[in-house]
């Protein structure tokens, strides 16, 4: 199993890779080259508790018009407002988890991955100390939960499944963890950091 401590995920951080996409596992279903993606960023936050890091994960709300129901990282698009993607990242997870930014360590970026819905997200790997009190945001936000980073850096705990969508077979990673359904391109940005933490 990979190291899971910060340590880790600073050395992790360090290495280079390529990045990732939704079409990793559906090369036949390359996406245009002359796309407009837009930008977008999010926070792989391992929170330091007794038992061992935790990263945070929320449930998006099944009243979403976009990804309803799924599990996502705190995060979103980077508004006119922000002054970059890392802004960004901190804005929406305490807006969306109560998360607050001065408890919050950003220790570099995993590079961009692509979405089969248009967006380039920045990951951004950081570390949160001390307590807080994970409060979802009404009407976005069903549910937050942790997992624990020991489990998400095993990459024996990763699957491919596929799954129909707009008519076609798409394959994709998915982590199950109790009765949460990691998958898609959380479960691949979390993949990438388990590969870079094994190497």
């Amino acid at each position: 199993m990979a190291p899971s401590d910060e340590a880790s995920l600073r050395r992790a951080l360090a290495r280079s890779a390529g990045g990732s996409s939704d079409f990793d596992l559906n090369p036949g279903a390359a996406p245009n080259a002359g796309r407009t993606l837009r930008p977008a960023a999010v926070l792989v936050a391992a929170w330091v508790r007794p038992e061992g890091m935790q990263v945070l994960l929320t449930k998006r709300s099944s009243h979403l018009q976009h990804h309803p129901g799924q599990i996502a990282f705190p995060g979103g698009k980077v508004d006119v407002g922000d002054s970059g993607p890392e802004a960004a990242a901190l804005r929406e997870a305490r807006e969306e988890i109560a998360l607050p930014p001065d408890r919050v360590r950003i220790l570099g970026a995993l590079p961009p991955h692509e979405t089969v819905t248009g967006f380039q997200v920045i990951p951004f790997v950081a570390v949160v100390d001390g307590d807080f009190t994970p409060r979802p945001e009404a009407g976005e936000v069903d549910e937050v939960f942790t997992v624990p980073l020991a489990h998400l850096a095993d990459r024996s705990r990763y699957r491919v499944e596929r799954r129909r969508w707009r008519g076609e077979w798409r394959r994709y990673y998915a982590v199950p963890w109790g009765p949460y359904y990691i998958w898609g391109a959380t479960a691949r940005i979390l993949r990438g950091l388990a590969e870079r933490l094994a190497s």
